[in-house]
């Protein structure tokens, strides 16, 4: 496999400098500085249209002008706010590098927000400018644009659907460039003037967070933030030019701007996006990006879709799967970290290179990765093994917005299910008496934006920034342990620890569990919300020629919920063997009659739970968990694909799950 259009110039290079040397001090200077450097390697790559197209890092800085010039002919100012808001494509992510170079400050939103959350961030951010992707954005930003003041023009990238709208506020993204490369000579000295005066403390993005617990912040990340943790990042890994990356994830997240811009700029690597998120898989087989990074939530679904594919397939190739998995298990992570093995085990682990794990990684997308990450959420550690078992180099790291990423990582060699790795270059680290996890770095933000409470609560005058997440360093390694959101430990009844998380990572471990949520502070005991996964559940109903209608009716069927307890039982036979979290066992448990999503507020964007959301809506169901009845009857208000609201009912059946002896042993104590 290779990736297409891979011409490279000048063989593979690996940028390292000191600080701020060479006026690499804003994200124009390291763009400027990669066209001079390798002007003809690919930057950038999009498909469409089924055909793979690209752009050099020449042709890049050509555009990305064009564009900045276009916007100071439109009236754009220095500090001005300019939104984004669309999928991963080469022109967004030129957007941003535009308004940087105009002087402006970009503000990515997450595409898939509904009218008015987006009118939260474009109202709580003051943008005069949006850069829209297509009509579907334009016509949100229309919707609310009457309650925002602040709104004067908006452009956009892709014409379809919009020739008939009224045009006195709106632009196309080409005719933005061409007005700017028609006035090149007469606004260039303004441009150049513009990037000039920035330095290291100029504010470089304002990304929101995903609000878990309330309305979304503005996190001010300057060109030192984002550029001094690209430098450090990159030479951690090794990354280079030569490497490739699939930008698939939001634009709005942090991850996706110090991957897909950041360390891109840093290290001049290509920049690849999907056609849509359909194709995503597909184009990540064509691409096999050497570095790659994914939130747990992704690589479950890869898992499961294997687990479905090895259900349908035959007795044969069935079983030889699980036989060459059973010794990957076994031996993989040790071959990958160069450990020592017997020679028969490594005999055996190349032939199910050959015959299992090459063909598998080729079905993924992940033969020519190098360097793979996941974080977001905890992982569970079953399908972590699974991956490194293959010879994925997959690793952990742990970030937040607010760290520009990258807080602690692991580095090769030291990976571990059980830990988020050791502090990054240039992060010091410590643990307050409750047990918070406390940071200091280069990435730590300069503050939210027009919250300046905020900014004091959450970091002092020394630079430390509490994370709100509870962990402990271990002395003998010096990797950092995550137990959970700080907010989110606390006691049962018993005085045993409760750490929701830590259950439900290993509830999603299995393919027919989409989603848990655990409930249990201040209980004699746990319970919990299941959601099954409809692809894997589905296609286990058409193997075994089980009809259904709806989610609902399927969640409710007799045989997944008597499988959803064998699950659950096995959990808490796991869960069992830790003795400081083995009273998190999970009592009785429903399995919900919809899913848990973002437009319904019990997500975030980045599908992380709002625990108190759904303890305020599902409190009927929570009530009957711990009340013993076995079942209730509920009444859901759900948001529609197009905005509208309606509501569900549904009666569900609550299930008691077997527990292990030790949660008796110690309420015997």
């Amino acid at each position: 496999m290779c990736a297409p259009g891979r011409g490279r110039s000048g063989g593979e290079f690996v940028v390292k400098s000191p600080e701020g040397a060479d006026g690499l001090v804003s994200v124009p200077a390291l763009l400027h500085r990669n066209a001079k450097a390798f002007g003809s390697a690919p930057a950038y790559r999009e498909k469409e249209f089924g055909i793979w197209q690209s752009w050099t890092w020449a042709e890049t800085l050509e555009e990305v002008e064009a564009l900045a010039l276009g916007l100071i002919d439109l009236g754009v100012q220095p500090g001005d706010h300019i939104a984004v808001i669309g999928r991963n494509r080469p022109y967004l992510y030129w957007s941003m590098m535009s308004a940087q170079m105009a002087g402006a400050i970009p503000v990515p939103l997450y595409q898939d927000a509904a009218a008015e959350e987006m009118a939260y961030t474009l109202d709580h951010s003051g943008a005069r400018f949006v850069i829209a992707g297509d009509q579907e954005q334009v016509d949100k930003v229309i919707e609310v644009q009457g309650g925002l003041p602040n709104f004067e023009q908006m452009i956009y990238l892709d014409p379809r659907g919009l020739r008939k709208y009224d045009h006195s506020k709106l632009h196309q993204y080409s005719h933005v460039q061409d007005a700017g490369r028609a006035k090149r000579d007469e606004l260039a000295p303004e441009m150049a003037k513009r990037i000039a005066v920035q330095d290291y403390d100029t504010t470089c993005v304002m990304l929101y967070t995903s609000g878990t617990t309330g309305k979304p912040k503005g996190v001010v990340l300057s060109n030192r933030n984002v550029i001094e943790t690209s430098k450090s990042s990159s030479e951690f890994d090794g990354l280079r030019q030569s490497d490739d990356i699939l930008a698939y994830l939001p634009m709005a997240w942090v991850g996706d701007f110090i991957f897909s811009v950041g360390q891109a700029l840093w290290s001049g690597f290509c920049t690849n996006c999907p056609e849509s998120a359909d194709t995503m898989h597909v184009d990540l087989r064509e691409i096999g990006p050497t570095y790659y990074f994914a939130p747990p939530r992704v690589f479950e679904g890869q898992l499961t879709n294997v687990m479905i594919r090895m259900e349908d397939a035959g007795a044969f190739k069935k079983k030889m799967f699980h036989y060459f998995m059973s010794h990957a298990r076994k031996v993989g992570p040790a071959i990958l970290d160069g450990k020592s093995v017997s020679f028969v085990d490594r005999l055996k682990y190349g032939l199910g290179e050959l015959m299992v794990y090459g063909p598998l990684k080729n079905t993924l997308g992940f033969s020519r990765v190098r360097v793979g990450y996941t974080a977001g959420e905890a992982i569970g550690p079953e399908i972590f093994d699974f991956y490194r078992s293959l010879g994925i180099n997959l690793k952990q790291l742990y970030g937040q917005t607010e760290a520009t990423v990258f807080i602690t990582a692991q580095p090769d060699g030291e990976v571990r299910s059980d830990t988020v790795g050791v502090k990054c270059p240039g992060v010091e680290l410590k643990i307050e008496p409750n047990g918070e996890v406390f940071y200091r770095s280069p990435g730590v933000f300069v503050e939210y934006y027009k919250n300046a409470e905020s900014t004091a609560d959450t970091k002092d005058a020394e630079g430390w920034v509490a994370t709100g997440d509870a962990g402990f360093i271990e002395e003998d390694t010096g990797h950092l342990r995550i137990i959970d959101r700080a907010k989110d430990v606390g006691q049962m009844a018993s005085g045993a620890l409760f750490a929701p998380k830590y259950v439900e990572n290993k509830l999603k471990f299995f393919p027919n569990i989409l989603e848990a949520v655990v409930f249990g502070n201040g209980r004699d005991e746990c319970t919990a919300f299941i959601n099954i996964d409809l692809t894997a559940v589905g296609n286990w109903a058409e193997r075994n020629n089980i009809a259904y209608a709806s989610y609902q009716e399927l969640a409710g069927h007799p045989q997944v919920l008597a499988t959803i307890t064998d699950h659950v039982e096995e959990v808490n036979r796991s869960v069992a063997e830790d003795e400081m979290l083995s009273g998190c066992q999970v009592h009785r448990f429903v399995v919900l009659h919809k899913e848990l999503d973002a437009d319904d507020g019990e997500l975030t964007r980045t599908r992380k739970v709002r625990r108190r959301i759904i303890e305020e809506k599902y409190a009927d169901i929570i009530a009957a968990l711990y009340d013993g009845s076995g079942e209730v009857s509920t009444v859901t208000e759900v948001t529609y694909e197009d905005g509208r609201k309606g509501s569900i009912s549904a009666t569900l059946e609550i299930r008691s799950a077997a527990t292990s002896a030790v949660v008796q042993k110690m309420a015997a104590e």
